[in-house]
């Protein structure tokens, strides 16, 4: 849960406004934002979708401070969601589309500090389409550093192009610059923004992963009687312990190694014998009777501590698979190994 802002100095100007529309409602608030510029919009909406929880005493001092006799109006939360619908009153749905998906991006006020806060790799391929004149332009207009980093991920040929033209650059134009500036506004950030946010079925997919066996079968039954499609999505997007039965031998003991065997222990005393005889395939015959020994001697284990030792099994497999030291193949045919 996200904390609740209670100290009414840490606010920043952008965010005592923000903070204030907020609280003023969708009406008060409409009639501002009909007055106001675009760029003063954009930074007082991503102020709005930023600020999160505000406690009510410190929206009452906002309103002192603003001149208001208003003793009380409640706790606020900024979001995304919230923004987005006062904006929907005042302005076209374009317009609002456009705004919305520019602070969903990367941050930063003009359209260059934003650039700069695009990873190279990303900025490099899209530019690789455009016509050098045009990256030209835009490897001047960013940072050096920045500029260094996206050139040296650009195809050497092109590349080259792109140097040639910076070298007979003259002053540009300001139509020429706007122009480039609007299409990298509707083109790239857009799309970009669009492309970056999460899709909900990996979300679901995520929080399902942490849930206990029972709670998760749950929410899966209850998901399947109301929407068939997305369940079979969900389900497909998980990676569960028994999943684990698709490591290949050398993925089996690197995650051995990683696992503290008191949970071993525990995560194998309630998994499938498939899953048993995988690991102790993987073991020498030694620590395989040890281990085997020291389940059998446990007695009954609690549910909830088979499922919490077989998530950090899974947890770990996932953050092995991070950093490329094991593969996590999934039901996926293009992803299928061939050896």
């Amino acid at each position: 849960m996200a904390r609740t802002r209670d100290d009414f100095r840490s606010l920043s100007g952008p965010e005592k406004a923000a903070a204030l529309m907020l609280a003023i409602g969708d009406e008060h608030a409409s009639k501002i934002f009909a007055k106001m510029t675009d760029d003063e919009i954009r930074e007082l909406s991503q102020a709005m979708a930023n600020l999160g929880k505000i406690n009510s005493e410190v929206v009452e001092r906002l309103f002192v401070e603003f001149g208001d006799q208003i003793s009380s109006t409640g706790s606020l939360v900024g979001s995304y969601d919230s923004t987005e619908r006062l904006l929907a009153k005042v302005l076209p749905g374009d317009r609002v589309n456009l705004i919305m998906e520019e602070i969903r991006g990367p941050a930063g006020r003009t359209m260059w500090d934003k650039l700069a806060n695009v990873n190279e790799n990303v900025l490099a391929n899209y530019l690789k389409n455009e016509y050098p004149q045009t990256v030209s332009v835009v490897l001047a207009k960013i940072k050096p550093e920045h500029a260094a980093r996206v050139l040296a991920v650009l195809p050497e040929a092109f590349a080259m192009e792109v140097i040639m033209r910076m070298l007979r650059m003259e002053a540009v134009q300001k139509d020429v610059l706007d122009d480039v500036e609007r299409t990298l506004r509707t083109e790239f950030m857009t799309n970009l923004a669009r492309t970056s946010r999460r899709d909900a079925h990996e979300m679901i997919a995520e929080i399902f992963n942490n849930l206990d066996r029972n709670t998760e079968g749950r929410f899966i039954a209850s998901l399947e009687e109301r929407n068939r499609d997305s369940a079979e999505r969900i389900k497909a997007l998980m990676f569960t312990f028994d999943d684990l039965s698709k490591l290949d031998p050398g993925g089996v003991q690197t995650l051995l190694r990683a696992v503290p065997k008191d949970k071993l222990a525990v995560a194998l005393k309630g998994a499938s014998e498939t899953i048993k005889d995988l690991f102790f395939s993987n073991m020498s015959e030694r620590a395989g009777k040890l281990l085997r020994e020291e389940i059998a001697s446990m007695g009954p284990v609690r549910l909830r501590d088979v499922d919490e030792a077989q998530m950090l099994m899974v947890t770990t497999a996932k953050d092995l698979s991070a950093k490329g030291e094991i593969v996590l193949a999934d039901s996926k045919a293009g992803d299928e190994l061939v050896y």
